[in-house]
Formats: C-alpha cells, sequence, structure tokens
C-alpha cells in the first residue's frame, strides 16, 4: 500500500479524546465499573463514528468501494472498536485478547498462556533480545512472553485507552522494567530501520488494510537476521466470497471484532514473501486434531469446560450469560447509568461470536495461522 493512502496520525487529538471518553477508568477496576464511567457523549461519537461503516450495509449488497472505505479509515475504525470493546472483552475473556489450542483437562488461562509460551519458542525468542509486540492490547501476551522468555518488549498500540491499562498491568507485576508501550499506527512506525531482534504479533495484523503493507513495515524495523512470528485471522482455503452464507460470516467477524479487511490464507502467504521475508514455517493450528476445538469457549457448551475456575469466564460466553448482560446493558442505558451504544457494541460482539463458532465448524476460517518468517542477513 502506498504511504500516501494512510490515515495521517493525531496523537494530541487521540489523547484528548481518550480523556473525553474514558477519564480516569483505566485506574481502576476493569469490566462492567469501568464501562459505567464513561462519557455518554463521547460513547455516542465512537459508536456512530464507527458502526458508520456496517449499517445499513447488509451482507447481500456488500461492494468493494465500501470494503475500500473500511480500507482507507483502518486505523479510526479500529481505534474506536478498541475504545468500545476493550472493557467487554476483559470482562468476558481475560487480558490476553486472542485464541488457542486447548488440551484435555487443562484450564482457560492456562491454555492461552501455552498458546503465547508456543509462539514464544517456535520463534527462539531469547533472554535480553529486544523484542515487539505489534498491536499490544492490554499487554496480557506481552507480560506473559516476557516472564517466560526474559527478553526485553515494547508493546505498539493505537488505543490510548488500552496503553493506560497496559501500563498499569505492567507495574503492577513489577515488569515496568523490561516492558513499554508506545502509542504509534503499526503501518507507519516511528522506530527506525532495524531496531528489533524480535518482531511477533497475535491476532493483531487482521486490523491492517493491506497485509503486505504491515509486514514491510514490520521487515523494516526488523535487524538482519531478526525473526517475525504471527497468529494471522484468516478465511481458509473453502472460503467463497461469493456465497452469501459465506459472506455473512465473514462480515460479522469483521463488523464484531474491528476488521476493515479479512484475507484469505494464500493473500497472507503472498504478501510475506512479497515483504522480503524468508518463511520458515506456516501451518494453521486449528487444523491440529484436537479434542477440545479452538472455539468451544464461545459456544456456550459447558461440557468442555476443564476446571471450576473457568466456569465464571465461560457462562459470560453462553448464549444464557449474553442473553442476561443484554438486559442487563438495556435496563441501565435505559435508565442512564450506561451510556449509550453499550448494548450496540455488545450485541456486535455477540453476533462475531456466532459467526466466529460457524466459521469455526465449517472450517471457513482460522484465528490461528502461524507464521515464523526471518529477514535474511544479507
Amino acid at each position: 500500500m502506498a504511504p500516501a493512502a494512510l490515515e495521517r496520525e493525531d496523537k494530541e487529538r487521540d489523547a484528548a479524546f481518550k480523556q473525553a471518553l474514558h477519564g480516569k477508568t483505566a485506574e481502576g477496576r476493569a469490566g462492567f465499573t469501568a464501562m459505567l464511567g464513561k462519557d455518554h457523549k463521547a460513547q455516542k461519537e465512537a459508536v456512530d463514528e464507527y458502526f458508520k461503516h456496517w449499517d445499513n450495509k447488509p451482507h447481500t449488497t456488500e461492494t468493494e468501494e465500501t470494503r475500500e472505505a473500511r480500507r482507507a479509515e483502518y486505523a479510526t475504525l479500529t481505534r474506536h472498536y478498541y475504545n468500545l470493546a476493550t472493557d467487554l472483552y476483559e470482562y468476558g475473556w481475560s487480558q490476553s485478547f486472542h485464541f488457542c489450542r486447548f488440551s484435555k483437562g487443562e484450564p482457560f488461562r492456562q491454555a492461552i498462556a501455552r498458546h503465547e509460551h508456543y509462539l514464544a519458542l517456535k520463534m527462539g525468542i531469547q533472554e535480553g533480545q529486544r523484542v515487539l509486540d505489534v498491536g499490544c492490547g492490554v499487554g496480557g501476551p506481552a507480560r506473559e512472553i516476557v516472564k517466560f522468555t526474559g527478553c526485553n518488549t515494547v508493546g505498539l498500540n493505537n488505543n490510548d485507552y488500552q496503553i493506560e491499562r497496559a501500563t498499569k498491568y505492567a507495574k503492577q507485576e513489577k515488569l515496568d522494567h523490561k516492558l513499554s508501550f508506545v502509542k504509534g499506527d503499526f503501518m507507519q512506525m516511528s522506530f527506525p530501520d532495524n531496531s528489533f531482534d524480535a518482531v511477533y504479533a497475535i491476532e493483531a495484523t487482521v486490523h491492517a488494510p493491506s497485509l503486505e503493507g504491515i509486514y514491510t513495515e514490520i521487515f523494516r524495523v526488523l535487524k538482519p537476521g531478526g525473526v517475525f512470528g504471527v497468529y494471522e485471522w484468516l478465511m481458509k482455503d473453502a472460503y467463497n466470497n461469493d456465497d452469501p452464507h459465506h459472506r455473512e460470516i465473514r462480515l460479522g467477524i469483521e463488523e464484531g471484532d474491528g476488521i476493515s479487511n479479512m484475507e484469505k490464507i494464500e493473500v497472507a502467504l503472498a504478501a510475506i514473501k512479497a515483504a522480503g521475508f524468508e518463511l520458515e514455517l506456516n501451518e494453521d493450528m486449528a487444523d491440529r486434531p484436537d479434542e477440545y476445538p479452538w472455539y468451544w469457549p464461545l459456544s456456550g457448551e459447558l461440557k468442555y469446560m476443564q476446571s471450576i475456575w473457568d466456569f465464571p469466564t465461560l457462562v459470560r460466553m453462553t448464549h444464557i450469560g449474553r442473553g442476561i448482560a443484554h438486559r442487563f446493558v438495556g435496563c441501565l442505558e435505559t435508565i442512564g447509568l450506561a451510556p449509550r451504544g453499550t448494548q450496540k457494541t455488545a450485541d456486535s460482539l455477540a453476533k462475531a461470536a456466532d459467526c466466529l463458532v460457524a466459521g469455526g465448524r465449517e472450517k471457513l476460517f482460522t484465528p490461528m495461522y502461524l507464521m515464523v518468517a526471518r529477514k535474511p542477513k544479507a
């Protein structure tokens, strides 16, 4: 993607909007408590700005022009998505905003950590290396990988609220001497060439308007001989964009997860090679013959529960749990305690959950296409 097509960064504007919307909620508890502290006017602005890409645009009439409009505003779309969704993510999932594989008898949080450890292992991240986490969220994976490897990590994020929460959590775990966070657009990073020994992204680069564009920028900031590892969200070979059912699944995932443009596996493989990388490993981890599928927490099937400690997280993902949350949030909006648009956001996340499960069951989508690639030394 040509630089002229990228959105212009305005960090002062973004910081001011963060303060207007979130106030001091990043300093307190996450989840519903944080949601109730949002500024109602700023919340409405975020909701309107985000959902303009989806409202009154049914999947049956999707055009290349509507997709291009989303790609053109990828940074604003992603930033407002996480302004709206971060508290709901922390309430319903964890501080690591990603999926994972599950083994029988393995608690949810342990499986999440193992998925992060596996990426670090395959990349060969070593103690003391300077590592970049692209799209770091609230820093859950970064904290785990720092503890697992002893590396020094910089987390890059275009959402000020998430950076504030990530910084708070790193200090709480006394990791702030090895872990820092930077505001920035991953399509136009401020880091000099050849800055990092390793770069990873966990389900984050799907927010880019162009996979070749983001992979090329990652290639630039890596040192020669450095390694890049990614779990990528991709549509699988069976996906047919001319099939209305398939397209409805993709659009449901994109709308509910802040994605401007999701691609197929073949596009990602071509993009990473076009960026200049030497591909060392690629595998769809969702195709492993696991007894417990990656999407089961979203399916609401409690028969898969591995530990009593999983119950609070998993019950929120059931249809009953989502229904209770829907009515609760609706009541809070009606009486003016929750900002308008909170329920709409929650409903969009629920729709995405159903589409993710359908995409997983029908082998149309993967959230964990693993690629490990290296920047040549010469």
